[in-house]
């Protein structure tokens, strides 16, 4: 869907993605790095399980939830990459711990 244009002073780190590596580059936002995906999409809503995407890209939406590290309910357009970081598609609603 999308492609970066590439920084050339940017450091390119690798992050996982659902367990899978993907490049991506020091300053981005999770949000940015997860639009060029293949599967764009961030979550699926609570109810109905349908996939929803990054909209605002301003942290006013809330479309772009991801769990990142363990941490679920991370906004991912105001979460910037850094290299070794676990990110994972919110599936339906949020686990909350005992």
């Amino acid at each position: 869907m999308f492609r970066k244009l590439h920084d050339p002073g940017a450091q390119a780190v690798t992050v996982h993605i659902d367990g899978q590596p993907v490049i991506a580059e020091v300053g981005e936002s999770v949000a940015a790095v997860l639009l060029r995906q293949p599967q764009a999409w961030s979550r699926t809503t609570p109810v109905s399980q349908s996939p929803r995407a990054p909209y605002c890209m301003m942290g006013v939406c809330f479309e772009c939830l991801v769990e990142v590290d363990g941490l679920g309910s991370v906004q991912a357009c105001l979460t910037p990459i850094r290299n070794g970081m676990r990110i994972a598609r919110q599936q339906g609603p949020r686990r909350l711990s005992a």
